[in-house]
């Protein structure tokens, strides 16, 4: 195409009416299509956004919410979380710490020793990061 020449837009509407295709013979004629303007705006559903008020089972949140009583919960995942991890380190720790000690010469699988500590201190761990989590949760609700 040369420079002169206008793009033609592909989503562009046609001009003028699109002409329908005869009807058949023996066939109802098509009902006329409907647009929105010829329909009635005003509904008689009552959750419709047009009715312009409230249902009444629905009640505004505004009048419900008090905005200065707010309870700052814990986030029990992340109490949880932190435990195991502050456990799994902990244990680690511990474990190697005490498979380098000469005590240690004696044991005969020092993998199964290590998983054991890391086991119990990150159980350990994390009932006490859960125990904080309540603690704290119960602390929000005295406020």
């Amino acid at each position: 195409m040369s420079p002169s020449t206008p793009t033609p837009d592909v989503n562009a509407t046609p001009d003028g009416p699109v002409p329908a295709a005869p009807p058949e013979t023996g066939a109802a004629a098509p009902a006329p299509p409907t647009t929105p303007a010829a329909t009635d705006t005003a509904s008689t559903d009552p959750g419709d956004a047009n009715d312009g008020g409230i249902r009444g089972d629905e009640v505004e949140i505004e009048s419900m919410i008090d905005p200065t009583t707010i309870r700052r919960a814990p986030r029990y995942k992340a109490f949880f979380t932190a435990g195991a991890l502050v456990g799994v380190v902990v244990g680690l720790c511990l474990g190697i710490t005490w498979l380098g000690s000469p005590e240690s010469r004696g044991v005969l699988k020092p993998g199964v020793y290590l998983t054991v500590v890391v086991l119990g201190t990150t159980t350990l761990t994390t009932l006490v990061a859960g125990a904080l989590a309540i603690w704290a949760d119960k602390r929000s609700l005295r406020r």
